[in-house]
């Protein structure tokens, strides 16, 4: 799988997503200097926003939005906390434990889209952290969803992903091998 620009267009990814989830009232938009999800208010749509071009970052922000529940989705950000770059040693198994689910969702939204998949660290000023331990954290909870299946609108980001990128040809688990750090 080698990523091509041409192909892997970020606009074509949010005119998909918008398309497939309109019954959702929330809108992804690529192009942010930050990723954010700005949660619905006064009858408008919640927005995802991505950062800037970058596919994988739409790809990341949706898989948060596919595990967030009811009550998460009413607010910005989820309710989450965000530690930016140069994370205390705590911070980052902090950011290890709340990225493990979202990862492995994003990995599976690469395959569907023929991707390779990169893990992030969201460190890189300070990198701490076991980072073959998440890496095989993520592998692990990928492999638990191909086996107890997905979260619904996470599968129908999947299959949206592999009729379009895929032309409905399958994906299967990779060995852990195909994710680089």
């Amino acid at each position: 799988m080698i990523y091509n620009q041409d192909f892997h267009k970020v606009e074509d990814l949010v005119e998909l997503f918008n398309q497939e989830f309109a019954d959702h009232n929330t809108r992804l938009q690529a192009g942010a200097d930050e990723p954010f999800y700005q949660a619905p208010e006064d009858n408008k749509p919640a927005i995802i926003f991505s950062s800037h071009d970058y596919f994988a970052s739409a790809l990341h922000e949706c898989a948060h939005w596919c595990i967030a529940g009811e009550r998460r989705r009413q607010l910005d950000d989820y309710g989450y906390w965000y530690a930016a770059d140069g994370r205390t040693p705590e911070q980052q198994q902090e950011f290890f434990s709340v990225e493990q689910k979202p990862q492995a969702l994003e990995w599976a939204f690469a395959l569907a889209a023929n991707l390779p998949f990169r893990l992030s660290l969201d460190n890189l000023n300070n990198p701490s952290g076991d980072a073959e331990a998440f890496r095989e954290q993520v592998y692990t909870t990928l492999v638990e969803y191909f086996v107890r299946g997905f979260p619904p609108r996470a599968l129908r980001m999947i299959q949206m992903l592999c009729r379009y990128y895929r032309q409905s040809h399958p994906i299967q688990l990779p060995d852990i091998s195909a994710c680089s750090i």
